[in-house]
């Protein structure tokens, strides 16, 4: 098997799983504020998370213990929290070959780890922007109230980087982000 070199290649196999799930996820018609391509510090193969307005209601209205606002401000930007997290994982099994055929994280050390960490995160990010250039994100929704960001779990600077590249700075649900939840 020859490696992914490119980031390009990588770009648009993520481009093809992403677009599946969240056509799929947008069939239900509810307001998306939050789409998320999700990794973790080792770079693995991404998943998708996203929260809707009525999602968000529906999961804090669940937890009988605690103010239905107080819960849903604790989970407004939690990619773990969401119903929709790894929602349409069966599509990615292409991606996760490409990731399988990268160099194996685990035997790289200090500059070469970020180096191979930083082209898989430039890899999600090119695709979420293609994506974005092709209107997906605005399709239950305008394009504004909708925040779209590729994150490293646990949190790190670099998902306020990104989030700030892949968003208009007038963005609504940007400046949420920033205010509620950045790093």
């Amino acid at each position: 098997m020859s490696e992914i070199d490119s980031i390009e290649q990588l770009a648009d196999e993520i481009v093809c799983a992403v677009r599946k799930t969240f056509l799929d996820l947008f069939k239900n018609d509810e307001r998306y504020y939050y789409c998320t391509l999700c990794t973790t510090g080792e770079g693995h193969a991404p998943s998708v998370s996203a929260w809707s307005w009525e999602a968000l209601e529906r999961q804090a209205a669940k937890q009988t213990n605690s103010n239905i606002s107080e819960r849903a401000s604790l989970i407004k930007w939690s990619y773990a929290d969401s119903p929709f997290y790894c929602y349409g994982e069966e599509n990615f099994s292409n991606v996760q070959q490409c990731f399988n055929k990268r160099p194996y994280i685990y035997t790289l050390e200090g500059e070469a780890w970020q180096q191979e960490l930083a082209l898989r995160l430039a890899a999600m990010e090119l695709a979420m922007k293609k994506l974005d250039e092709e209107g997906l994100f605005a399709l239950n929704q305008t394009r504004d109230s909708v925040c779209i960001i590729v994150e490293v779990m646990p949190p790190e600077e670099i998902n306020t980087e990104i989030a700030l590249r892949l968003n208009h700075q007038s963005s609504t649900a940007l400046q949420q982000l920033l205010l509620e939840a950045a790093e």
